[in-house]
């Protein structure tokens, strides 16, 4: 147990901490939303991650996305990774540099616990949504985090006993209404939270 892990373990308990660690999680898309929540999981425990994306960063991803301006034209999979062995050295880490699909989905997240989805495209959204909202996974999704103001719109809402729905419903990136870091960061927060309170809730 490194020294991040034996301070957090002070401040949430041994009981709490290992059911976290046991935990794998696969987070669909590292954006926004998926690069903000996975440093929210690794900050409160969280080390067993699966990251699937095929996106490299570009300047546009710096005003909302866990990336820095140095790792703009790597691959999002591998500069998160790096950032957040920054935060907990011993991750363990799988990247997949694959554009998520009906036919790969069920296999990449296959040994995972939890399923963040945290993708741009709503006809993705949707797959992944009827792929696992039936599974024994639980399932976190998003919908409505454009714009800025009225954060306390966003909600979370639980769909069924595994799956949960984050954000306001509502807000749809468009021209005039553009993913921006404080509502983005709203709703990943929330995301992680959801994880984390219904793991805990499991003991």
């Amino acid at each position: 147990m490194n020294y991040f892990e034996k301070a957090l373990e002070k401040q949430i308990g041994a009981k709490n901490l290992h059911q976290i660690q046991k935990t794998k999680i696969g987070l669909a898309g590292n954006g926004g939303l998926g690069s903000n929540c996975a440093q929210f999981l690794v900050r409160s425990g969280f080390k067993q991650l699966v990251l699937v994306d095929f996106d490299i960063i570009d300047y546009s991803n710096l005003n909302r996305q866990f990336y820095f301006i140095h790792q703009v034209g790597q691959f999002k999979v591998q500069a998160l990774k790096e950032n957040l062995q920054q935060i907990n050295p011993d991750v363990a880490i799988t990247t997949v540099k694959d554009k998520l699909n009906q036919q790969n989905m069920v296999q990449i997240f296959a040994d995972c616990d939890v399923v963040v989805e945290a993708l741009d495209e709503v006809v993705c959204k949707r797959l992944i949504t009827e792929v696992f909202m039936n599974s024994e996974k639980l399932l976190v999704a998003a919908s409505g985090i454009a714009g800025w103001g009225q954060s306390d719109d966003i909600e979370v809402r639980k769909i069924k006993d595994n799956f949960y729905l984050v954000g306001d419903l509502v807000s749809g990136v468009q021209k005039n209404c553009p993913p921006v870091a404080p509502r983005v960061n709203v709703v990943a927060a929330k995301q992680a939270d959801v994880v984390l309170s219904y793991i805990l809730n499991k003991l």
